[in-house]
């Protein structure tokens, strides 16, 4: 059976709710989920016994003027309250169960699949988009599939059970009750509507006011540069004006909803007062009977309305969790591929070939996939082992593109891309990656300590090997300024450290894995003078023995690579050594003599 036909008779089971899409998640859980409904069925019957005990012991005990049956009624009710306990217990606690193991589980397949996918997914959707995916919609899928369910089954349960009870013991007195049903469920319906619109509103809201609440904090320097304080301030307390607007509506809306469900339950009651008098005079248990059905009956109507409402909305959830889960990645390993050399996760190591570090460019052709024109057309490009290639050009000239297609981040549109004489497609993306050393502009460090850190370029590296590693990028004084050193903590996303300070670990991270294939991505672009002396001095070293790619902020850093690249509006215009690019005076030449008198004229009135 085909992809498409198994997901055509997925759909098929529950097509409406969407819940078949999320079938492989309940799956695992069916005995516990089985075992959930059994014990929520076995409570409500409970719920529903309840009312027959009171009638019994009225027109019995009080009516009838006797104890006769009292030991055995009293164990029966005991044995009722306790199965009614137990029930409820393991019901509620499979509930939970099943709510936070799917949770898990979305949220690891999620967590996961987003490590397959390629950087054109990740530029084309927010991270606010992505974490909601993530928490969010799990979060209501999880509970959709427990507490929803077990709500509905009870409710529904209760409600069918009452009814046949009332039926079997009064069939008038029985329809008369019922007949309020049909207006309370259009009543509750209408409401159902206006709640759920509100609610939207108030989420977007809430939304809204997050979002300037962390703009206010993560941009407070920017705000006090630009004495933007009472801007910022008047719309934070606009967007609040409207929440608080928005939820006294919602309010509102709430306690005239409460007061329509009391006022069906109480009419309930009315008509069973009304009908049912007689019985009393003859039979007081069962009129009390219907009235304890007559008052339980509308609470269960209004959470079946409340449960139909999170199946449609939860749909949308469902949607967007099985969106992202059925995202291909742009860049993929093929079945073969994956069988000899394992996949990200599953790496078959020993099947690894060793690389040398040679590269080529073959008749290259590249469009990114959100783009409308070509980037490289017919692009090639030899780079022999152990050559030190830069790539110049203007800020948004498309430097990275080179190094995005070596590093496999993005598929060439056409032509073939060779790592040792073979295509970079006939080996794993973990293997090329386990072979990269990758230094960004933007330095990112993990939550932990500087060990924790260094060790994610080497999992198995000696004490030895990091501080060798540390001492050659010069990142060996970093250690002095945090308390506990290697293993002390560096906060959050090593907001602790200064910008250089972060690059020249990141530097000793790349170095610690012991790259045949070295990318710096303008490493010091964003760096001090200080820090970029120290990451230059050591540049020379580190590149020996290796194939190194080093996109250039400043041009008279590269001045001695084997070959310079020079980029214009995304193509590659120019090719050569410094010499020959200025002998030429072209836009190599203009670039780096512009550079020069900029960086010159900072240096005399500095």
């Amino acid at each position: 059976m085909s992809s498409k036909e198994t997901k055509k008779n997925k759909d098929k089971i529950l097509p409406f709710f969407g819940v078949g899409k999320i079938l492989p998640f309940v799956k695992p859980y069916r005995k516990t989920m089985i075992v959930m409904v059994l014990c929520g069925l076995l409570g409500s019957a409970t719920d529903i016994g309840m009312p027959l005990f009171q009638r019994y012991s009225l027109n019995h005990f009080v009516q009838g003027g006797t104890l006769d049956t009292l030991v055995l009624f009293i164990i029966a009710y005991i044995a009722m309250i306790v199965s009614q306990a137990a029930a409820n217990y393991v019901s509620c606690e499979h509930a939970m169960r099943v709510e936070v193991s799917i949770n898990r589980d979305i949220r690891n397949a999620i967590f996961s699949h987003l490590q397959t996918l390629a950087f054109s997914f990740f530029n084309q959707n927010s991270v606010g988009y992505i974490h909601a995916r993530v928490m969010s919609d799990s979060s209501r899928i999880g509970s959709l599939v427990s507490w929803s369910l077990m709500d509905t089954i009870w409710h529904t349960s209760y409600l069918i059970g009452s009814v046949v009870v009332m039926f079997s013991i009064n069939f008038k007195l029985s329809l008369y009750v019922v007949s309020i049903v049909p207006a309370v469920v259009i009543l509750f319906s209408i409401f159902q509507r206006r709640l759920i619109q509100v609610n939207r509103e108030i989420r977007e809201l809430n939304s809204i006011i997050t979002g300037d609440f962390n703009e206010g904090i993560t941009g407070a320097k920017t705000i006090k540069s630009l004495v933007i304080e009472d801007t910022m301030t008047d719309k934070f307390v606009n967007d609040t004006a409207n929440m608080r607007s928005r939820s006294i509506s919602a309010s509102r809306l709430r306690g005239l909803f409460a007061v329509t469900m009391n006022f069906a339950s109480s009419a309930a009651l009315a008509i069973v007062l009304w009908r049912g008098g007689y019985i009393a005079k003859e039979e007081v248990g069962t009129f009390s009977l219907f009235m304890s059905y007559a008052r339980g009956m509308m609470e269960p109507v209004r959470w079946i309305i409340d449960a139909f409402s999170d199946f449609v909305t939860t749909q949308v959830n469902i949607e967007r969790v099985t969106r992202i889960l059925e995202t291909k990645s742009d860049v993929t390993d093929t079945p073969e591929v994956i069988e000899k050399y394992g996949d990200s996760f599953d790496p078959k190591r020993e099947n690894w070939e060793e690389m040398k570090g040679d590269i080529e460019f073959k008749d290259v052709s590249f469009m990114y996939p959100d783009g409308d024109e070509y980037v490289l057309e017919h692009f090639d490009l030899k780079i022999p082992f152990g050559t030190n290639i830069a790539i110049v050009g203007e800020t948004g000239a498309g430097k990275s593109t080179l190094v995005n297609l070596v590093c496999r981040f993005y598929e060439p549109t056409s032509g073939q891309i060779l790592i040792d004489g073979r295509d970079a497609r006939e080996r794993s993306q973990l293997w090329l990656h386990s072979n990269i050393g990758y230094v960004q502009q933007t330095p990112h460090l993990f939550s932990g300590t500087i060990r924790e850190n260094l060790l994610y370029g080497n999992p198995n590296a000696t004490e030895d090997q990091i501080m060798k590693a540390l001492e050659l990028c010069s990142a060996d004084s970093v250690l002095e300024h945090v308390p506990g050193g290697l293993d002390g903590d560096i906060g959050e996303g090593g907001d602790t450290l200064s910008t250089g300070e972060k690059q020249l670990i990141s530097f000793a991270r790349a170095i610690l894995c012991d790259p045949r294939i070295l990318v710096l991505d303008e490493a010091t672009a964003s760096v001090d003078t200080i820090i970029e002396q120290k990451i230059q001095n050591a540049i020379d070293t580190i590149i020996e023995g290796r194939t190194s790619i080093v996109i250039a902020h400043r041009i008279s850093t590269v001045k001695n690579a084997d070959i310079i690249l020079v980029v214009k509006d995304g193509q590659i215009v120019e090719r050569g050594k410094h010499d020959e690019l200025m002998a030429e005076k072209g836009y190599y030449y203009n670039l780096y003599t512009r550079q020069y008198e900029d960086e010159a004229t900072s240096a005399f009135l500095g």
